[in-house]
């Protein structure tokens, strides 16, 4: 999105685990998210039976004045969380999927999901820091719109005037 309020760059952190399904060898998801790191993309991060972590790569993290009624959702949830959209890695090497976006607002994580199957969307938990920053964004910038009831005018015009019969009346 263009005309981002605040930025925070941050690195995301892959598991690879061996999986049970004989449809698929293992399974890919994001883990977590860090400050951003000098690590090249696919950097082996850890590994343990049947598991590895691996530097994904960096993204940015914009803030919208226009959604933080989707972060105050955000926030209510225990715990907070940021979500990720992993894209299909059309680069080759070790990493299957790639980080697309980083965001705090469910809204537009749930947009991804919902359009395309090979996209995947996970959320992982919010790290402190990123916390208080959207904490301070939503402080500066939620504005709370009032519920109001809409009211339907067609039934208003017809309480007052009655019908009209058509010209030449019923048969």
């Amino acid at each position: 999105m263009a005309g981002a309020e605040a930025v925070m760059p941050v690195s995301v952190v892959l598991e690879r685990r061996a999986s049970n399904s004989q449809w698929q060898d293992h399974t890919w998801e994001p883990i977590g998210i860090l400050p951003r790191s000098a690590l090249p993309v696919g950097a082996l991060m850890a590994e343990a039976e049947g598991i590895a972590q691996y530097h994904g790569g960096a993204l940015d993290i914009e803030l919208h004045r226009g959604e933080t009624e989707g972060y105050l959702n955000n926030l209510s949830q225990t715990p907070p969380m940021v979500y990720v959209v992993l894209k299909k890695n059309e680069a080759g090497g070790d990493l299957e999927f790639a980080p697309f976006l980083a965001t705090i607002c469910p809204y537009e994580a749930m947009g991804y999901a919902e359009t395309d199957s090979e996209t995947l969307v996970d959320g992982v938990p919010m790290p402190p820091a990123v916390l208080a920053w959207v904490q301070e964004f939503v402080a500066t910038y939620y504005v709370e719109t009032p519920f109001i009831k809409r009211k339907n005018k067609r039934h208003q015009d017809k309480d007052k005037q009655p019908p009209i019969a058509p010209e030449g009346g019923m048969s």
